[in-house]
């Protein structure tokens, strides 16, 4: 059952992201709604489904993106990976220790493109952090705690940690 909710989230997130989101802009970025899932799938199912997931997310992304196939996997299975391990280190995971986390991971994860881009004098690295990865950051955290308040008031989301894991 978790295949077959997996291949759906993947199956369903790249039209919405490489189709839909094009045309949603907030503070001139878009939300990365894959980063999203891959964070919030590591959290829950654990380190393993994160970063399976967040391979064929990435993998899946990059196809329909500028983006290179193979960062694009690896940035994104590494990111389910560490969601996985920071949700078994976490007792109690409440949507403001998700937010924080989600904004300090995407800070991390958009600082490696500024380094993998040779950006042009006017572009420096405190033009990238200012204006594309901090907005980035702050967008997917809202986006995530708030995709993950609506899990937690709705379901048992510790329950649901717990079974997943085992």
């Amino acid at each position: 059952m978790k295949g077959f909710i997996y291949v759906t989230i993947v199956v369903s997130l790249v039209p919405i992201q490489s189709v839909l989101l094009p045309h949603v802009t907030l503070w001139g970025v878009k939300p990365d709604l894959g980063f999203v899932a891959v964070c919030l799938i590591g959290l829950i199912a654990g380190e393993f489904d994160g970063l399976l997931v967040g391979l064929a997310i990435g993998w899946a992304l990059s196809l329909f993106s500028a983006q290179d196939v193979i960062s694009g996997a690896v940035l994104k299975g590494a990111v389910g990976f560490l969601a996985g391990l920071a949700g078994r280190q976490v007792v109690y995971l409440s949507p403001v220790v998700l937010v924080l986390g989600l904004l300090a991971i995407s800070c991390l994860a958009g600082v490696v493109a500024p380094f993998a881009l040779k950006l042009n004098s006017q572009q420096d690295l405190w033009w990238a952090v200012w204006t594309v990865v901090l907005p980035q950051a702050c967008l997917d955290a809202m986006i995530g705690g708030a995709i993950y308040w609506l899990m937690w008031s709705r379901l048992n989301v510790e329950q649901l940690m717990s079974e997943s894991r085992m």
